[in-house]
Parts: C-alpha cells; structure tokens; sequence
C-alpha cells in the first residue's frame, strides 16, 4: 500500500492514465499503442475486483486496438516520391499550414527557404503516401553529398514507413549519382529518427549516411 492506496488501485489509476495519454496523441499509432496498454490493464482490473463488464468491454477495446494496429503495420501503400521546385505554390501552402510543427524540428525554416530559394543545386522532393501528401525533403546539393536541409513529415504518417522508404527501399539518391547524405540537427526528436534510418551520429551534431550502390 502506498499513500494509503492499495496496489490494485493503483493498478487502476495506471490503466486510466495510459488511456488519457493515448487520447492526446497526434500518431493513430501512438494512440493506438498506449491505448492498448491502458485497455489491456484495465481489463485485468476489472476482472480483479469483480466487475465483469469492465473487463469485457476493455478486453475487446484491446482487441479492436490490436486488430487495427496490425492492419496498420501489413497494410500496403503506395509509397513515392515526387520532384518539384521550391516555389511551388502546393509546397509553399504546404509548408505554410504545418509551419508551427516544422519550426519545432527545423528552427531555422525560413533561413533555409531563403537559402534553397534560387540554389542551383535545390533538391526539393514531395513524399506521398497513397497519392496523400505526408511530407516534404529540402537539401542542397555539392557534388555526390546532399545536405538534407528539412525532412518533415506530418504526425500521421510518422511511423516510419515514409523514411524507410526514402533512406532504405528507394532509389531516389542512387539514380542521381548520389553517394552521401548529410544532417546536421540538434534537436531530439530528429536525432532519433536518423539513428532509426542508419544515420552514423558524428561531432558537431552531423549526422551521415553512406549511399550504398546495387
């Protein structure tokens, strides 16, 4: 017992919990992730203390949330990438709208707008999951190293498919005589998700990785 609560009590304010965060979630996967564990925990709580509609009904929630998860992970899409030019006006919009959650993981947005703007060397590249726009991919490029510059994706489609696509499954750099890329980044998140893509972390928060040819 611990504040005067008992250990299924506090079995109970856990379950709660875990739903109450699945429902701030941005990512139907993250939802679905933590509102599985909430379920699940619920549902052993309430067949602890009797109540067996309380267990059902949270019994089948983490049934529904396990059946869609993995529909979700085996579903087939429709994964590609698309050329355009920085000024197109879709990008711009796009960008436009989802500049609050860019600006989170690149800081720097307009710098490198204003830096991309004109640039010879402008890789510009729309990323579409089943024909739906999930994000977009600016770099500069020097010679066979591209410096990816911003590689965002909106929180729906951040399950990884769409960078496992582009840094493993494609050969979107290897076609253009690419032989490495290059980030340099300081924030978490995005360290994180490089590390998960094969990126080697390096000083000065660069991140690199080797383009492999066939």
């Amino acid at each position: 017992m611990l504040f005067n609560i008992s250990w299924l009590e506090w079995i109970g304010y856990l379950s709660s919990v875990l739903v109450a965060i699945s429902l701030t979630m941005r990512s139907i996967a993250k939802l679905r992730w933590y509102n599985l564990a909430g379920s699940a925990i619920f549902s052993v709580y309430g067949f602890m203390i009797g109540s067996l509609p309380v267990g059902f009904l949270n019994l089948f929630i983490a049934g529904a949330n396990i059946y869609y998860l993995r529909a979700m992970y085996t579903r087939k899409e429709a994964i590609s990438a698309v050329s355009t030019r920085i000024d197109d006006p879709y990008l711009q919009y796009y960008i436009d709208f989802y500049r609050k959650d860019i600006l989170k993981f690149f800081p720097k947005l307009d710098t490198i707008m204003h830096e991309v703007r004109g640039l010879e060397g402008a890789w510009v590249l729309l990323l579409l999951r089943d024909a739906q726009l999930a994000g977009i991919l600016i770099g500069k490029r020097q010679g066979a190293t591209l410096n990816i510059l911003i590689d965002y994706v909106t929180a729906p489609y951040r399950d990884l498919k769409t960078g496992e696509y582009v840094y493993r499954h494609s050969d979107l750099f290897t076609n253009k005589g690419i032989e490495l890329l290059v980030q340099e980044t300081d924030q978490d998140a995005q360290r994180k998700f490089l590390r998960k893509m094969g990126f080697t972390e390096h000083p000065e928060k660069r991140f690199e990785l080797l383009i492999l040819r066939d």
